[in-house]
């Protein structure tokens, strides 16, 4: 997405035509058509940076949240899986125990202990997310092993060496990060185990790990009150929270020109974005900005229902996703979503002939004999009402089906496996086959953990799912 970068240096034209924005003493004129583009780059660039701001107040600011987690810098298990009344983040997983932890690293590092599984084939994650919503690191079954550990995580401006018992040091780029650790939960009756695993969770700053003094204190921010999930795409409101993030993130050396750029129309750490200072034309050109931003996320949806944009191009590190602001937005739809070397995201709004899902009709999705999805660990799939991409509330309480189920579920005669998606009952003779629909518009997501090569080369493929 190419800015247009035409200046009016000085003159009538620019007094019409331009508006000043201010930076400290700084002032840079910019054009109506100039401002339109720029605020579509810096929408497009700021809404997983506004939206994960969004969850993180929820989780570990707000202590009045129906959200509310724990403080910075304290972990919080979630001793069982997401169910309807979880709200707060978009296509949550119901298959594996959460524990949140929020990492401010601005005074020190934080060290985490992790304990080792209870079984070899326990798989679990902890997967670290930054303010931009990058994926840059995980810890557990795939890359650490089961046997457990101690990990240090440092911010940008830590200069430290590794400290003794200390396995790794895992950087990042921003100074408030999302920690997510997903223990795989085998049955209802396993669940007692899945706790003593999370107790064993330990987070705890470099200098208590050390029993070293406690370095000085970072300032205490006032955090400001995020935008609702609506008013994120119709409120001006969303730069200023996006410059309010920023504060946080230095700027990555890829970045450097993109961050003046959106200085032009008052974007950046610190500023203040003043919609009330807008003359008519310019407030005309931010607004149509933001418009080209959601045709482009529009066009991206539409990629993604064609497969030819697939969840495994929407989350990973900044090297891996090479700045793709888009696709970043396009991973808010799941946010938190795994990079896909530790999950695949396949992803059903439509049925084979093309037609968008709907609790209306009713489908089938069968896999072949042999053609199960092929994982390290376990698969799942979820239902997700629309548009609200949360879990579907039904009279037996299933929000999934996945592979430890496999034994419950009713085989085909060649072996295959046939699974009925409808709204109203197939009938107590195949209800073990049956993922309860609403009675509108939903999507499927299909979770391949730890995925074998065959998925992520393409070899295999999910099967579609048909109307019958």
């Amino acid at each position: 997405m190419k800015s247009i970068t035409r200046v009016f240096a000085s003159g009538i034209a620019a007094a019409l035509l331009s508006l000043q924005f201010s930076s400290s003493s700084a002032q840079t004129a910019t054009t109506p058509d100039e401002a339109r583009s720029i605020a579509k780059e810096a929408y497009i660039y700021g809404f997983p940076v506004v939206d994960n701001y969004r969850v993180e107040y929820a989780y570990f600011v707000d202590h009045n949240s129906p959200e509310f987690k724990a403080p910075w810098n304290q972990i919080t298990n979630i001793p069982r899986v997401f169910t309807p009344s979880d709200t707060a983040v978009q296509t949550p997983n119901s298959d594996t125990p959460y524990s949140w932890l929020g990492i401010d690293l601005r005074a020190e590092p934080i060290v985490i202990t992790l304990p080792p599984m209870d079984r070899k084939d326990r798989y679990f994650s902890v997967q670290f997310t930054d303010a931009y919503t990058f994926n840059f690191a995980y810890l557990g079954t795939r890359t650490t092993g089961n046997e457990g550990g101690t990990f240090l995580v440092a911010g940008p401006s830590w200069k430290g060496e590794t400290p003794k018992g200390v396995e790794k040091v895992i950087r990042s780029e921003t100074e408030f990060i999302v920690v997510v650790c997903r223990t795989q939960l085998f049955n209802p009756g396993d669940l007692d185990n899945v706790k003593k695993i999370q107790a064993g969770y330990k987070v705890q700053t470099l200098s208590a790990f050390l029993n070293t003094p406690t370095p000085k204190a970072a300032p205490a921010i006032d955090f400001i009150k995020p935008l609702t999930v609506e008013t994120q795409k119709t409120s001006l409101e969303f730069f200023n929270i996006l410059n309010f993030v920023l504060q946080f993130c230095p700027t990555d050396p890829s970045e450097t020109e993109l961050m003046a750029r959106f200085a032009k129309i008052g974007v950046g750490a610190g500023k203040t974005f003043d919609p009330g200072t807008l003359t008519p034309e310019m407030n005309t050109a931010i607004e149509q900005g933001r418009a080209d931003a959601y045709a482009a996320f529009a066009e991206g949806v539409k990629q993604m229902s064609a497969g030819t944009v697939t969840s495994g191009d929407l989350f990973g590190t900044r090297e891996a996703m090479k700045n793709n602001y888009l696709y970043r937005w396009l991973g808010t739809i799941g946010i938190y979503g795994n990079s896909k070397q530790e999950a695949m995201y396949p992803i059903y709004y439509v049925d084979s002939e093309g037609h968008k899902l709907s609790g209306a009709n009713r489908y089938t999705l069968r896999f072949a004999p042999g053609q199960m999805p092929p994982v390290n660990a376990f698969w799942s799939l979820t239902m997700y009402g629309l548009p609200e991409s949360l879990l579907v509330a039904n009279p037996i309480n299933r929000y999934l089906i996945n592979s430890p189920m496999l034994p419950q579920l009713k085989h085909d005669a060649d072996g295959g496996l046939t699974l009925l998606i409808q709204n109203d009952s197939p009938g107590k003779d195949k209800e073990s086959n049956w993922l309860p629909a609403p009675k509108g518009p939903f999507a499927m997501y299909m979770r391949l953990y730890w995925p074998k090569e065959e998925a992520l080369d393409g070899k295999w493929t999910a099967p579609p799912v048909k109307a019958r």
